[in-house]
């Protein structure tokens, strides 16, 4: 019989967690059960701790940038045994049956408030149960604080980047230098494009440029902005939003080319309202991008160890979650903040 799993939960609506024991979940027939061996904390997690999605039921264990080892396996869980090294992200499992799944998008399937990893308990914790088939097997050769942070950073922005077939002849803009940011600016180096970095914190600026930015410009110079960007030809194609805070939309409209592509990562804190003139008129898009598939995650993890594309990681113990989750909070985090879990090694 498994033992009792120690996790970290909160235990109401903004709570700070607190040490929290639970019986483990019985396993489906493709469950497998994962000893935590790190854990990264994304802003995700902070949200739905707020309950800010409104589907949050406590208490609750966060945790969905998960590295362990299979310690035990449902009947159906075919290609992974006991023993094996994997990365599980935000999504735990899909329906496998609606329309999105049937067309290997799991990622948008119908059921998606049930999907998260972190329902019943997420990877704050020594072990996590999730369906085998959203369960990935790490190359050899990846520290366990990279694929942690891969798997819902690395996917969230690789996942865009290669379905708008981002490439050499492409100029591309990351708005925030950060989590989503920071890694965001490497996957569009490695893919060849021209990447600008957009941020609002000049002290960014030599880590951009050394994550692979061709250039780097504040959001508050106004002035460069106009001067760069009264050249055409300089305007983006395609332009990441990673950031949450408050946008001047209209403003973006004017840095891209004709029917450029702005896509939406991040959660704005604020509506999104625009003059829709040039939207129209330059036939521009805006979109979102939410995780990604099964078969993007694969592409993106054998894509990050060929590149050496490393998110910057802050190692903790587990037992400091509250002070990583408030670094996160206050954006002192540089860039990812990883734990480590000693209960859960193996």
């Amino acid at each position: 019989m498994p033992q009792a799993v120690l996790g970290y939960a909160a235990k109401a609506v903004g709570a700070q967690l607190e040490p929290f024991t639970y019986e483990p979940p019985k396993l489906n027939e493709y469950d497998i059960r994962v000893s935590v061996t790190h854990c990264g904390v994304c802003f995700t997690d902070i949200h739905a701790i707020d309950d800010y999605y409104g589907i949050t039921t406590y208490p609750f264990v966060p945790g969905h940038e998960i590295v362990g080892y299979v310690t035990e396996a449902g009947p159906a869980a075919t290609g992974l045994k006991k023993g094996d090294r994997v990365g599980i992200g935000w999504q735990g499992r899909s329906c496998m049956r609606c329309e999105s799944c049937l067309r290997g998008e799991e990622h948008l399937c119908l059921d998606v408030v049930d999907n998260g990893v972190w329902f019943p308990y997420g990877g704050f914790s020594s072990s996590v149960t999730a369906d085998s088939r959203f369960a990935y097997l790490l190359p050899d050769a990846m520290p366990p604080e990279i694929a942690a942070a891969l798997m819902c950073a690395g996917i969230t922005v690789y996942s865009p980047l290669r379905s708008n077939s981002a490439g050499s002849l492409s100029k591309v803009g990351v708005i925030g230098v950060g989590g989503l940011g920071h890694l965001a600016i490497q996957f569009a180096h490695a893919l060849g494009c021209d990447v600008t970095a957009f941020s609002s914190s000049p002290e960014k600026r030599e880590e951009a440029l050394g994550f692979g930015a061709n250039d780097f410009i504040l959001t508050s110079d106004k002035a460069s902005i106009d001067q760069k960007y009264k050249d055409r030809k300089l305007r983006l194609d395609l332009l990441l939003y990673t950031t949450h805070a408050k946008t001047d939309w209209t403003y973006l409209f004017n840095i891209m080319k004709r029917k450029g592509i702005i896509v939406m990562m991040g959660f704005s804190s604020v509506p999104v309202e625009f003059e829709p003139t040039d939207l129209v008129v330059h036939e521009l898009s805006i979109s979102g991008s939410f995780i990604g598939s099964r078969a993007a995650m694969r592409e993106m993890l054998s894509f990050a160890q060929a590149k050496g594309i490393k998110p910057k990681i802050e190692l903790m113990p587990m037992g400091q979650v509250n002070e990583a989750i408030h670094k996160v909070k206050e954006n002192k985090a540089r860039y990812r903040v990883v734990l480590t879990n000693q209960i859960g090694s193996s």
